[in-house]
């Protein structure tokens, strides 16, 4: 599961990819730096795991992590293959959700593609592209559905009053996302076209450090403009927290953050924002040897989480012994938590909360 980082050249996607992901992606003032994407693996901050490490005491300790791509800057024209376009939106269509970065701070030394800062502007510029790119998929797959529906065939007339819903609103400027269509017919007819706009999107507004906790003009009218699309809005200095991240020790980071009011890094927030905006969640395993946090999707049965330690787990499935993870601290031991009959057996229907500390039972 992929999250990519898109936007205009310039509005600081290279710095942040460099913070999240420690990978030294050329980060320049000017246009087209990054032309390949770049891939970078996150952990994902969770107090639970540390929490987890002081109880146990483990020999190692193994975060979640979430990968993130650093894809080239968008410029309008790129439906129509301007700058990089095809390659880029082809990048942008491998990734699971995207991470929209606006620059919402003045910088005259910092060169603007549009020669001015917008961006609200720079975020239709995006959004019209893609939504470009959408609507060309859209008329290519409506092309065929129509010479079937008109054979009579109930199915591909359902399919083309979608496509019909998902092209009006494709032109009067909506992303797919925003477009409202029946559940069944959205998983039936439209998650299947893998659609740019149809991906859930968060908004990283990058601002001055002055702007760092409370955001700014700039940002309110991003939060305002997107607000009926169920999208999140981040406010992250991207240019100060790749100062922090150049910092040595905990106690240097920690009192740089203290003396901006912030109580930790903007980025620890983005990339569990990350997280969730890929429905991703984590139960967690705890031993001598290790304290680990495994990722999973929301939903997923103990089977299904079984497997992602190891197939043959999931194949021999026989139950899952399972802590929540708040009876784990509050007793402060597997032992402990076992002799107070709060550890559960469950079976294969047993859908994961996220927090869950499990233990398999398999048989191969």
């Amino acid at each position: 599961m992929k999250a990519g980082i898109v936007g205009l050249p310039n509005v600081g996607k290279s710095t942040l990819f460099n913070c999240l992901s420690n990978a030294k992606a050329q980060s320049a003032n000017f246009p087209f730096c990054t032309i390949e994407p770049n891939i970078g693996v996150v952990n994902v901050p969770d107090p639970r795991l540390e929490k987890l490490e002081a109880l146990v005491q483990p020999e190692r300790v193994v975060p979640a992590t979430v990968e993130i791509v650093d894809i080239a800057g968008l410029v309008k024209g790129a439906s129509k293959g301007e700058g990089l376009g095809n390659q880029f939106l082809g990048n942008i269509r491998e990734t699971d959700a995207i991470l929209h970065v606006l620059r919402c701070f003045d910088n005259d030394n910092v060169v603007h593609v549009d020669g001015s800062v917008d961006p609200l502007r720079d975020k239709e510029t995006i959004d019209m592209e893609l939504q470009l790119k959408d609507l060309e998929t859209v008329e290519k797959k409506l092309d065929k559905v129509k010479r079937a529906a008109k054979t009579g065939n109930k199915e591909a007339q359902k399919e083309e009053a979608v496509l019909l819903k998902l092209k009006g609103g494709l032109e009067s400027g909506h992303s797919v996302r925003a477009i409202e269509v029946e559940t069944d017919m959205r998983n039936e007819f439209v998650t299947t076209l893998q659609l740019i706009t149809d991906k859930p999107v968060m908004y990283v507004c990058n601002v001055d450090e002055a702007s760092a906790v409370s955001g700014n003009e700039y940002v309110e009218r991003i939060k305002k403009a997107v607000s009926g699309e169920g999208a999140e809005v981040v406010v992250l200095a991207v240019g100060t927290e790749a100062d922090i991240t150049e910092l040595e020790t905990y106690e240097e980071r920690q009192m740089f953050l203290e003396d901006l009011g912030l109580t930790e890094p903007g980025s620890a927030k983005l990339i569990r924002g990350a997280y969730k905006l890929l429905k991703l969640e984590t139960y967690f395993t705890a031993g001598v040897k290790e304290v680990r946090a495994w990722t999973i999707r929301v939903g997923a049965t103990a089977p299904q989480a079984a497997g992602v330690i190891h197939t043959d787990f999931e194949k021999g499935f026989i139950r899952a012994e399972v802590i929540s993870y708040n009876d784990y601290v509050a007793f402060g031991s597997e032992a402990k938590v076992k002799e107070a009959g709060k550890m559960r057996v469950e079976g294969k229907d047993y859908v994961v909360k996220d927090g869950d500390v499990m233990h398999f039972r398999f048989n191969v």
